[in-house]
């Protein structure tokens, strides 16, 4: 009875309609022409034959479409009507605005809406939103998954996304997750699982054009949760094999329509048996024949669909920078890695005073344990190891603090780069995590309270639309586009400058033109010229009126790091020796000259801060924080176009950065300058 009320609260009438499916189909070859079907279950609830129309019409971007049908439904019974561009023409579309991601292009969306008229009365209405675009997979020469969007190939770079530890996400924690994920140039957010309890994420998604990986939650194939046998498959037993079948269904009905959504992952660290993975087959092909789907996010062969062909296979823990380059057998830059990390991310001071208090923040104490993983991840020991060894033994928190950050930074930016360096030998990269389900110190671009790590600021550097990079594999510059456009005459500017600033190489190199999607290396930085043991490159990339499209600066050290790949474990490699990064303790300080400029438009404070370095010496790793005056406190979620920067003996850089107004609180906004060796007036 309950169900009968709830039913006809929702219609107008004794039919009703369920949630339209529209499957789309583009011509790849020319990208000007796409096929639209269009399908729902009709449904009459009454006990008399009825007989009405289904009138269909979409919009957008110009288009307005119309079709409609005679449907006759016998009393108390349902019928699936569909709409195909063979019997409706006017589905077959060209010129359609295609969605794409926000990297490739624009995310573009269309409208539809659906009315079911019996007589002259309105029966019932849905409506769904939808891209039209085409994915597909495909396999590369290695045996690695790789996938096309609208024909294109396209590395996928993301994160794996988590939502607050109850479960209690917001619109505002949703859209300021997704505007990160676009701020920082990434296509992508891996759900292991589904999160959301609506469609708000997914339709932001949708909006922004970020690419969503769905699939399911490692923690239903975990053995001691649901006593199931202990073997390669996921721990659904038997008798949950329908609701496992029904849950999966009901899933991929729920959010078939997003055009944001490119892959069904229907297994994770396992994958199903095969009575359960034919089930999880014939739901994908009568619900949703339109995407690729796979059987795990592991490295599995599965007896009915073969090779997952992606991979799993760490790190989880430290590694230096050039491992991503070198690593030719767990996780460096080939095939499609489902999850994978540089290790831990610790937060900035502010996030750490509000998780550890005060009397435990430093030495490291037991209230730092509390904030680690699980497992091989319950302390920091690697990660300290690498600072100790790398950057010098800190010297109390603040030193700890700023060597972290710059741990975070340049560890995430290599693992990005390496990836783009490599494409399509590599073809995806998913970081470990995204965001934090908790205040913790691992596996996360921004923590808990949205406020960005210097990961967040490596990523973004790395994944910026036209980038210039130190590959660490080579000794080589890249350049790199990471849109779908080529882009022509651009110029990159490569120094290389001792600790003490002297020039020891100054390149000038033309580079006539760069395809969309392409990585080519541009110079080889030569053998034999003198170089102290820490030393440093600036790269620089221009367009053809001279203006700065890219800006990389790396530190790097003669001695170099040293990897162990027959001693890896799961979640590590282990080092034998450190790049020796520690002269950078003797820097100068830096005393910065500051400009402040505060505008608001709209709902939005944008601030435009111009940092001058008017010393001989270099200013490493400035840091721009936006804070309410009064409370101190920074202001998140913030957009900086670049943070973590450095900048050479007279330079001069001008940065952007936004947040929403109301999230000043009514207060002032004000600027605080840091750094590796900054001080300002």
């Amino acid at each position: 009875m309950g169900l009968w009320r709830t039913v006809h609260l929702l219609v107008s009438g004794p039919v009703s309609v369920d949630q339209p499916f529209v499957q789309t189909k583009v011509d790849t070859a020319t990208l000007n022409h796409a096929d639209l079907t269009v399908s729902t279950l009709v449904h009459n609830y009454s006990s008399k034959i009825i007989r009405g129309t289904l009138k269909g019409t979409i919009t957008g971007h110009g288009s307005h479409i119309q079709f409609s049908r005679k449907v006759k439904l016998p009393a108390g019974l349902s019928k699936k009507v569909t709409f195909t561009p063979k019997k409706y023409n006017q589905l077959s579309v060209d010129h359609p605005k295609l969605w794409w991601t926000h990297t490739f292009g624009k995310p573009n969306l269309y409208h539809l809406h659906l009315q079911y008229v019996a007589g002259r009365k309105l029966s019932d209405q849905k409506s769904a939103q939808f891209g039209i675009r085409t994915v597909s997979d495909y396999i590369n020469k290695n045996g690695f998954r790789g996938f096309r969007l609208n024909g294109k190939k396209i590395l996928i770079k993301g994160g794996g996304w988590t939502d607050p530890m109850l479960l209690n996400a917001s619109k505002a924690y949703e859209r300021a997750g997704i505007n990160y994920a676009v701020h920082m140039n990434l296509n992508a957010i891996r759900m292991e699982g589904f999160w959301g309890e609506n469609q708000h994420l997914y339709n932001l998604a949708d909006k922004k054009g970020i690419l969503i990986q769905v699939g399911i939650n490692c923690i239903w194939e975990d053995t001691g949760f649901n006593k199931a046998p202990t073997d390669e498959h996921s721990g659904i037993l038997p008798t949950q094999i329908p609701i496992a079948a029904q849950s999966f269904k009901d899933e991929i009905t729920w959010l078939r329509n997003h055009p944001s959504i490119f892959v069904w992952f229907y297994g994770s660290d396992k994958w199903p048996r095969p009575r359960l993975e034919k089930k999880y087959l014939s739901i994908l092909k009568r619900y949703d024949p339109t995407r690729p789907s796979v059987s795990s996010a592991a490295e599995h062969t599965s007896k009915i669909t073969g090779p997952s062909a992606v991979k799993m296979r760490g790190p989880y823990d430290y590694v230096p920078t050039d491992y991503w380059y070198i690593d030719t057998h767990n996780g460096g830059a080939f095939g499609y890695n489902t999850e994978t990390s540089p290790g831990a991310e610790v937060p900035v001071l502010e996030s750490l005073k509000r998780m550890i208090p005060a009397d435990s923040l430093w030495p490291i104490s037991s209230s730092w344990r509390y904030h680690d993983a699980r497992y091989n991840f319950h302390n920091l020991t690697h990660y300290n190891q690498a600072m100790n060894k790398r950057l010098g033994k800190p010297t109390g928190l603040q030193d700890y603090e700023q060597k972290a950050q710059y741990l975070n930074y340049e560890g995430m930016r290599a693992m990005y780069e390496a990836f783009e360096s490599n494409r399509y030998k590599a073809t995806g990269i998913i970081q470990w995590m995204y965001n934090a389900s908790w205040p913790k110190l691992w596996w996360q671009l921004y923590d808990f309270y949205l406020m960005p790590t210097g990961a967040f600021y490596g990523a973004e550097e790395a994944n910026q639309p036209l980038h210039i990079s130190y590959n660490y594999g080579t000794n080589a510059i890249d350049v790199m586009n990471n849109t779908r456009k080529a882009a022509h005459s651009l110029s990159a500017e490569i120094r290389v400058l001792n600790f003490g600033m002297k020039n020891v190489l100054d390149k000038k190199v033309s580079v006539s033109s760069l395809p969309g999607r392409k990585t080519q290396s541009i110079f080889q930085l030569p053998k034999g010229i003198n170089l102290s043991k820490t030393y440093f490159v600036d790269l620089k990339l221009r367009n053809k009126k001279g203006q700065l499209i890219s800006s990389n600066f790396y530190a790097l050290s003669t001695q170099k790091d040293k990897i162990e790949p027959s001693k890896a474990k799961w979640y590590i490699t282990p080092q034998s020796q450190f790049a020796n990064l520690k002269m950078l303790q003797q820097l100068p300080g830096v005393q910065l000259k500051v400009n402040r400029h505060f505008v608001q438009k709209g709902d939005t404070t944008f601030a435009h801060v111009t940092v001058k370095n008017p010393t001989s010496h270099l200013a490493f790793m400035v840091h721009l924080d936006l804070r309410e005056k009064n409370s101190g406190q920074s202001v998140v979620p913030i957009f900086w176009d670049n943070n973590y920067f450095s900048l050479l003996p007279g330079e001069k850089r001008t940065i952007t950065g936004y947040c929403q107004t109301k999230n000043l609180n009514g207060q002032k906004p004000e600027i605080t300058v840091n750094g590796w060796n900054i001080s300002t007036k």
